[in-house]
């Protein structure tokens, strides 16, 4: 603030030095009169060149007046504006206000001034110079904040701030930021849940805005990890955690992202089929889905489990696989590469090994790409009028080797018009990059996910399927073919070495 009116004070005096070199030099018979301001009117064409009584930064202005052409100076609020000497008579001046004005930092004094300086004089008009109508972009607040903490309010024009509040209380002190960009303050206490309620009032008006740093659970890295794996929990606001429990089991050792888009731990031994639950600082979150759902049949398709859920169909292009000779029974494939650190199954699962698929390949039936899993109960029938979105296939997949191209869709058995495509190898319309896994890790599909064909964009790429009795029957109970198929023109760039294991149906809102 001191450097600002430092310069306008040298300007102001280096203008004053001109004049009164100028003043000198003149005949004293012919000596010039001081400026006079009568009125301001908007430069526009009628009916809109009307009188002002408030002008704003930016806005083209006439100064109506007497002896205004020798000008050297006109400040607003003590900041000066730029103007051609073209655009001014004795009775007029044209020019613009300036487009910033760091209402923050003025003076009381010239606080809603206009001052004209000329070469015989100067002269102050009063109106008001409001600043242009603020806004409120965001706030600094995460969820590791505490009380005591220095948070900021962001925004524009955020000037000549009278008062500030949250969640009804009042803030006091804040600060302000020249450029009229943020409201600093220390955060108080506040017993409300969120959001909290923002309500900033400035001479420009009343500006509100909800702050909300819940934490909130998006998905998981892994819902079915043995002991000892790396799982993460991805969200946001996941900082400040004062309890986690996966599971059913409390976890006590784990790590917060900085920017608390996940947080990280190593699962323990788990015995129960139960959410994920995190209480923070400022609220509660918790998966509406269960994990560790390997030791449960509630919505279980395929568990390649001796039982009732195996629901592998016993050809295809998958096969049986475990991850130890000793878990084979002498005659199921071992393979132990697709364990890694960020998940490991030690239970029965199936796996493919294709190699370059061909444009086209790929079909439900065909034995080489196909995975078909029999008929069972996805979604409870009292559940069957629940939104579509409301519902998900969720399973476990372990991709050691790069994958790029071929496409795992997904039909069910009463509806082959609808497919869910999974291919994360593409990145967007027009470019791939292949795709892997560090171990195994879930998948979660929407059941909106299944779509029609569309006649430009493909099978799978068009409407959603509406409703669940369209998708799976008035019974809710079918079947389900998981294969791969290549919707290229090219063949695929490699083939599919992967696992899959626990495919089920979850609800998820």
């Amino acid at each position: 603030m001191r450097t600002l009116h430092k310069k306008i004070n040298s300007f102001i005096l280096l203008c004053m030095t001109f004049a009164l070199i100028t003043l000198s030099s003149c005949n004293k018979d012919n000596l010039a009169l001081a400026p006079v301001i009568t009125s301001i009117r908007n430069y526009a064409a009628a009916p809109n060149d009307t009188l002002v009584t408030s002008i704003i930064p930016g806005q083209w202005i006439v100064i109506q007046g007497q002896n205004l052409k020798n000008a050297v100076a006109i400040l607003f609020d003590g900041v000066p504006a730029q103007f051609n000497y073209e655009l001014f008579a004795n009775d007029k001046a044209v020019l613009q206000i300036p487009s910033s004005i760091p209402f923050n930092s003025v003076s009381a004094a010239d606080l809603n001034t206009v001052t004209y300086i000329t070469t015989a004089g100067t002269t102050t008009f009063k109106l008001s110079v409001n600043s242009l109508p603020g806004t409120i972009t965001g706030n600094s607040m995460s969820a590791s904040d505490v009380v005591g903490d220095s948070v900021y309010i962001y925004g524009t024009n955020l000037y000549l701030i009278k008062n500030v509040t949250i969640a009804g209380d009042t803030i006091s002190p804040f600060t302000t930021a020249q450029d009229g960009s943020r409201i600093g303050f220390k955060l108080p206490a506040i017993t409300q849940p969120m959001p909290w309620h923002v309500r900033v009032t400035a001479a420009s008006g009343i500006y509100t805005y909800d702050i909300s740093i819940v934490p909130i659970i998006s998905g998981v890295s892994n819902a079915n990890p043995s002991e000892g794996d790396s799982v993460y929990v991805y969200g946001a606001n996941l900082n400040g955690i004062q309890s986690l429990s996966f599971a059913g089991a409390s976890i006590t050792s784990f790590k917060e992202a900085p920017n608390g888009s996940s947080v990280g731990f190593v699962a323990p031994s788990l015995s129960q089929c139960a959410p994920v639950k995190i209480v923070s600082t400022y609220g509660t979150a918790s998966t509406v889905y269960n994990v560790n759902t390997q030791i449960s049949t509630d919505g279980m398709l395929a568990n390649m489990e001796w039982g009732n859920y195996f629901g592998w169909g016993w050809w295809g292009g998958v096969s049986l696989t475990v991850n130890s000779v000793a878990n084979s029974g002498g005659w199921i494939a071992v393979k132990s590469d697709f364990d890694g650190v960020l998940g490991t199954d030690n239970s029965m699962f199936v796996s493919y090994n294709t190699g370059i698929m061909k444009s086209g390949d790929g079909t439900s039936g065909d034995g080489k790409y196909n995975f078909p899993i029999g008929a069972n109960q996805w979604v409870p029938t009292a559940n069957l009028s629940d939104p579509v979105g409301n519902w998900a296939i969720q399973f476990e997949i372990s991709v050691p080797h790069p994958w790029n191209g071929g496409t795992l869709c997904l039909v069910s058995g009463f509806a082959g018009n609808y497919i869910a495509r999974y291919e994360p190898w593409q990145i967007s319309a027009s470019s791939t990059a292949a795709f892997s896994t560090r171990g195994w890790r879930t998948v979660t599909i929407p059941l909106s996910a299944f779509r029609a064909s569309d006649p430009t964009l493909g099978d799978g790429e068009g409407a959603s399927v509406p409703s669940l009795t369209d998708l799976l029957g008035s019974t809710g109970n079918t079947s389900l073919s998981i294969y791969l198929h290549n919707f290229s023109t090219s063949p695929t760039e490699t083939g599919f070495y992967a696992a899959i294991d626990n495919v089920r149906v979850v609800k998820i809102k």
